[in-house]
């Protein structure tokens, strides 16, 4: 079982707090009404919208001073330190390969699992207690898994299903839980369809249905108030990857990074979908905008966005034939990619087939020779990158 896979099945057992805007909310939820759970306060929701908004649009600064608030207030509560452990999951999020930022999430989520813990020990089948209990674990798992511990992260989802199941049954909770149903019955159809080696080990698990997994994906997008903007996320990525619909992946990344503009995970996967689409103009504004805000050293930006935005940048000037332009944003793409350590990306292998090419109109045959053996080099020989690199080789007999 590769690492690809791995991910993909803790994934299902990730749950996680989003944000849903105030002025969205039915009418009569402003309102403080009672909830035996923190979690399901309506007054609370309301109040912590602004604070998780911020953290999506990375001022952390902002987010965690409210944060820290919350734990004043409720110090006994998962609450405050999931929330915490989950503004340091954005900053991982943007570039999962960067393990600065592991050990202080690690220690939040900690610190959450072990206040949810002794709520749930507490108090008679306590549903906010494993709700909080699954989405800690299974963050965990996610992590765990990025890292190749796969004994700690198989032990993590372990329990993460575990908690998952025994948060059932509270209905105001339904909303938030069918997020997990919803990646279980896309995934456990797609991973036997892709890696039929697995078939054995899914036959355990209740059969998927991918449609009917889209289906809940949307409805989570309309109705959740903490899921909402993870279905979101979600969604696009499968749009854009398995589903093949850019139009509809296009359609949510845009409306994320419209809502936070400073995200950067957000702002590359709109300036990729307008790439994906067509619509260059578009791609390149944005794309122009994320090297400039790298350049700033705008909280969140860095190498791995820019060997994003460089790349189409690149590809627009070939395209209107600005062969000058696009030399210089693939070798900015080549060292983005070298800086976040991501030879073997795409983007990356691209670039140096590009720039052997440019070498060559440019009569410069060594260079060309140099830029082809690193495609080779870094490249699997079943890459598509490779298998350009060795055609061009044997037709200019390089």
């Amino acid at each position: 079982m590769n690492k690809k896979t791995l991910i993909y099945i803790f994934t299902l057992l990730m749950m996680s707090i989003r944000p849903l805007d105030a002025q969205s909310l039915p009418a009569d939820s402003l309102t403080v009404k009672s909830s035996p759970y923190l979690l399901l306060d309506r007054g609370l929701q309301y109040r912590v919208t602004k604070s998780i908004n911020s953290m999506y649009n990375f001022d952390f600064k902002t987010a965690e001073h409210d944060f820290a608030v919350l734990s004043y207030q409720y110090p006994d509560h998962p609450l405050p330190d999931f929330l915490m452990a989950l503004s340091y999951w954005w900053r991982i999020e943007v570039d999962v390969t960067n393990e600065k930022y592991d050990d202080i999430f690690l220690a939040y989520i900690d610190r959450a699992n072990e206040k949810a813990e002794k709520m749930y020990d507490e108090g008679e089948d306590n549903k906010e207690a494993a709700f909080f209990l699954a989405a800690g674990y299974g963050f965990q798992g996610r992590l765990l898994s990025e890292r190749k511990s796969w004994t700690k992260a198989a032990w993590a989802g372990k329990n993460a299903l575990k908690y998952m199941e025994k948060s059932r049954g509270e209905e105001e909770f339904n909303p938030e839980l069918l997020l997990g149903d919803a990646l279980f019955n896309y995934f456990s159809e797609w991973i036997p369809e892709n890696y039929p080696l697995l078939k054995p080990v899914m036959a355990l698990f209740p059969k998927g249905d991918k449609e009917l997994g889209l289906q809940q994906l949307e409805q989570v997008a309309e109705n959740a108030f903490y899921t909402r903007i993870e279905a979101m996320y979600f969604l696009f990525r499968l749009y854009a990857s398995e589903e093949k619909k850019p139009y509809e992946a296009l359609r949510i990344s845009e409306y994320l990074h419209g809502k936070f503009p400073d995200n950067p995970y957000f702002h590359r996967s709109y300036a990729r979908h307008l790439y994906t689409v067509g619509r260059w103009t578009e791609s390149m504004e944005q794309s122009k905008q994320i090297l400039d805000r790298i350049d700033a050293k705008q909280e969140g930006y860095e190498a791995n966005s820019g060997r994003y935005a460089a790349f189409y940048l690149a590809q627009y000037n070939d395209r209107i034939g600005d062969q000058a332009q696009a030399k210089r944003y693939y070798l900015k793409t080549l060292s983005y990619g070298e800086e976040s350590e991501s030879q073997e990306s795409g983007y990356y292998l691209f670039s140096l087939v590009e720039l052997g090419k440019i070498a060559m109109d440019e009569n410069n045959k060594p260079l060309a020779k140099e830029y082809f053996k690193k495609v080779k080099k870094y490249a699997k020989r079943k890459h598509p990158a490779h298998q350009a690199a060795r055609d061009f080789i044997k037709k200019n007999k390089l």
